[in-house]
């Protein structure tokens, strides 16, 4: 596995050219003779996997072998002479369905002729909705004094539309381009950076004024993605204390801190601590949470359901190591964290309108929800004594702390 991770997803084999990506235990493959565009072919695939999803619910070797009707049906309605057509599964499950085969073929909707070839015509709802998620992931790496040495936020902008006829849609963010266009440059803004739209995105009206502006397909679906490359301040920052005693035990003191905003918190948070390969007999103690092994992760998890911000807590865990090894030193292997922080985001983006026209003119309710998550969360542990417990603790309610202590 480690060898085929190191393979280029663009190949040249005389006078051929593959390109492929993989998913699951698949490698979807496509070839080509000519000089092509190779991020085209990708984003085809990527999309080929996503509507093989829809219809299977997973992709595998099975559902392959079981679908192979479909999705020769499939690939004839998505792509003509090697030129992408009709993309989206919501269109595509209109007229090539999982049914058996009838004599008279469904006639393909309007919309794949139309000009808005994501969206049949004719949809009514009794309730006009629309959901929109602001998701936010942070991929962070920092060593054991604290300096990040890696970090980014990436970015989706989801939506659920249920909403009747043809509508159009206007987002309006805190683009800092948008902002300095308008004179107002001083204002909080961000600068988003690596755009990418869905293509229901009127491109030139972005280019011209930064209104997005789309018809959008029904259902759900992502508007946009993100990258933002900035120094990211951990949200949430972990000490550790590691005491090995000559192939006999060790043990762990670890402090995590939440470093955002009093009011708000972190939701199902998951530390991930590495032990050594042959630790056994596990022993642990947490100020708040719980504590499990896992052995095959040759790690254990601290779990702590609710983290507010601007908090403190403590744990500290026991292993014996029974076998006699080399010394494994554990800032090799980085802390790994999971969170999930709602109505928050780390770069500050925000939706400052969303507007719904309609020829009816009927009443439209915009929801709009922030989320942020880890992505590649990570924290390099450090080789500290276990005699530097006090400085650990210098932050933390005594009492917490001397209780941890006590077996």
């Amino acid at each position: 596995m480690e060898e085929e991770s190191q393979f280029s997803p663009i190949i040249d084999h005389q006078d051929a050219t593959f390109v492929f990506i993989k998913y699951n235990n698949i490698y979807v493959v496509a070839t080509c003779k000519q000089n092509v565009n190779v991020a085209l072919i990708q984003a085809f695939l990527f999309k080929l996997v996503q509507v093989f999803m829809e219809y299977f619910k997973e992709l595998e070797e099975e559902s392959i072998r079981d679908n192979f009707v479909i999705i020769y049906e499939l690939l004839d309605e998505m792509m003509d002479f090697g030129y992408p057509q009709t993309t989206e599964g919501k269109i595509l499950r209109e007229y090539i369905t999982q049914e058996g085969h009838k004599l008279e073929a469904p006639r393909p909707p309007m919309a794949v002729t139309n000009a808005v070839s994501w969206r049949s015509e004719g949809i009514k709802y009794r309730k006009n909705e629309v959901f929109l998620d602001v998701i936010e992931s942070v991929n962070l790496l920092a060593n054991a004094n604290g300096t990040v040495l890696q970090s980014e936020i990436v970015g989706n902008v989801k939506m659920r539309v249920f909403l009747s006829g043809m509508p159009e849609l206007r987002l309006g963010l805190n683009d800092k381009v948008q902002f300095e266009h308008a004179g107002r440059g001083k204002s909080k803004a961000v600068e988003l950076e690596d755009v990418k739209f869905h293509q229901c995105v009127r491109l030139s009206r972005f280019e011209n004024d930064r209104t997005i502006s789309f018809i959008p397909p029904d259902g759900e679906f992502e508007l946009m993605n993100y990258r933002l490359m900035t120094v990211v301040k951990p949200l949430i920052w972990i000490e550790a204390v590691v005491e090995r005693f000559s192939h006999s035990r060790v043990e762990y003191m670890i402090k995590a801190k939440s470093q955002f905003k009093r009011r708000s918190t972190a939701n199902n948070v998951e530390i991930i601590i590495p032990v050594p390969r042959d630790a056994d007999t596990p022993k642990f103690k947490a100020s708040i949470g719980n504590v499990k092994y896992t052995p095959e992760e040759t790690a254990f998890v601290w779990y702590i359901k609710s983290f507010p911000g601007g908090k403190e807590y403590l744990m500290r865990a026991h292993f014996n190591l029974p076998s006699v090894v080399s010394e494994e030193v554990e800032g090799k292997r980085p802390v790994k964290i999971k969170f999930e922080i709602p109505y928050f985001t780390t770069s500050g983006i925000q939706v400052r309108y969303l507007k719904i026209i309609e020829k009816s003119g009927y009443q439209a309710l915009p929801w709009v929800r922030y989320i942020t998550q880890n992505g590649d969360y990570q924290i390099r542990m450090g080789l500290i004594c276990f005699r530097l417990f006090e400085l650990l603790v210098s932050n933390c309610a005594v009492r917490e702390a001397l209780e941890l202590l006590i077996w």
